[in-house]
Formats: structure tokens, sequence, C-alpha cells
């Protein structure tokens, strides 16, 4: 794990340099944040809707017996833009897009296409990581405010056919307990796991040997260490922004 994580570090500051030095084609960012992005834009989107209301679901009718029920939107919108948004919507995108990816690369390695390209005299990491690092970056965080509307409307929905919480009541108190800090650390949590599920999962493809059943195994790999990754990284910013209370 920490060998692959000096390898994960290299890449990317390999890929940096790369895009640093004006290499990256934006026709090939666009390519990438269409595929990693707006292909898994439905499913994640799904994913945090199906969540907000199923969290609006178990908790209205203890909020409506507690007298407590003008709290509702407040307490799921707090929930969904610290946690639940961005990070289901980077678990998605790495289930669906990341292993995409992995397979991607993997399948270019086995076949010695990278080796053909560091015959050309092209840097194979830059070549190949830095637009899907770029394109994840940017993709999740779109996701994730999209995913934050879309999730605290659901609760709305939710909220209304279940205990007839009128919608003014509740966004009322989205309005008065919502900080734009959260947000603001919503959507850059948002550009590190899209980072990391990229950078995760083209360093597990890239590092592939063998042939076809090596590349379904890459795939496999790289849903597991991306997951792991993003949980960490989570971890260590909710420490870094909300240990204290601060």
């Amino acid at each position: 794990m920490i060998s692959f994580l000096g390898q994960c570090v290299q890449n990317f500051i390999q890929a940096a340099k790369y895009t640093l030095k004006g290499n990256v084609r934006l026709k090939s960012v666009i390519s990438q944040i269409s595929a990693i992005g707006f292909d898994s834009l439905g499913i994640c989107l799904s994913i945090v809707f199906i969540s907000a209301c199923v969290i609006a679901l178990q908790v209205a009718h203890q909020f409506l017996m507690s007298g407590g029920d003008s709290y509702i939107g407040g307490f799921l919108a707090v929930a969904l833009i610290r946690e639940i948004a961005p990070g289901f919507a980077a678990l998605a995108l790495a289930a669906r897009a990341g292993t995409a990816i992995s397979a991607q690369i993997a399948n270019m390695k086995v076949t010695n296409q990278v080796d053909a390209i560091e015959v050309l005299g092209v840097d194979s990491i830059g070549y190949y990581f830095a637009p899907r690092i770029i394109a994840g970056a940017i993709g999740v965080f779109c996701i994730v405010l999209l995913a934050e509307l879309t999730g605290i409307l659901g609760g709305a929905l939710v909220s209304y056919y279940s205990i007839d919480l009128h919608p003014i009541r509740y966004f009322n108190s989205v309005w008065l307990m919502l900080v734009m800090k959260d947000v603001y650390i919503s959507l850059l949590k948002g550009v590190i796991f899209g980072g990391i599920v990229a950078l995760v999962c083209a360093t597990v493809g890239y590092n592939t040997k063998g042939g076809a059943k090596n590349v379904g195994e890459a795939t496999t790999k790289s849903a597991i260490l991306s997951t792991v990754y993003i949980l960490v990284a989570d971890l260590i910013l909710d420490i870094l922004f909300y240990m204290g209370g601060n």
C-alpha cells in the first residue's frame, strides 16, 4: 500500500510537470470530462438523490415527534453537503469511470501501445495521466454541485409527502443552517476525490502486466484502492477543516 502510494505521488508529479509544460491538449481534456463526468452523471445523481430521500424518510417522523420538524431541511443539507454528496458521488464515479480508466490503460499496457508511445519520444505517464486527472477533478466538482442540489430537492419532496412539511419551512431551515464554508469544502473534496480516482485507477492500469486476465484483475483492484484512498482523504480533510469545531 505504501509503495503504491509512492508510485501515485511520482506519477502525479510527472503528470503535473507535463501539464505545466503546456503539453496537455484541451481536446483530450474535454473528451475525458465527457467520458468520466458526463457518462457518470446519471448514476451519481441517482445515488445521492435516493440516499437523501431515504435519510429524510428515516428522520422525518423522529424530528416531528420531538417538535423539530422545522430543522429537517437544515440537518439534511448539512449532511448532504459535508459528506454524502462528495463521498457518494466520488465512490459511484470510481465504480463507473475509474474502472474504465484502469481497464483502458491496462489494455494499452499489455498490448504494448504504451511502449509504442514512448518509442515516439512521448512521456507516456503525462500523456495518459494528465488529461484524466484534470478531467476527474473538474468532472467530480460539477457532479458534486449538481448532486447537492438534487439531494436537497429530494429531501424536500420526501418531507412534504411523508409528514406534510411545507417547502417554505424546509428551505428556510436549509438557508439558516447552511454556511458557505461547507459548500466550499464540499467542492474542494470533489476536486480532490476526482483527482484521486483518476490517479489511482490510471496507476493501477499502468502497472498491469500479462494478458487479458490481468486487465480484469487490475479493474477490480482499482475499484478497491480508489475507494480506500477516497475514504482516507475524506477523513484527513474532515480533521483539517472540522476538528475542534472550526
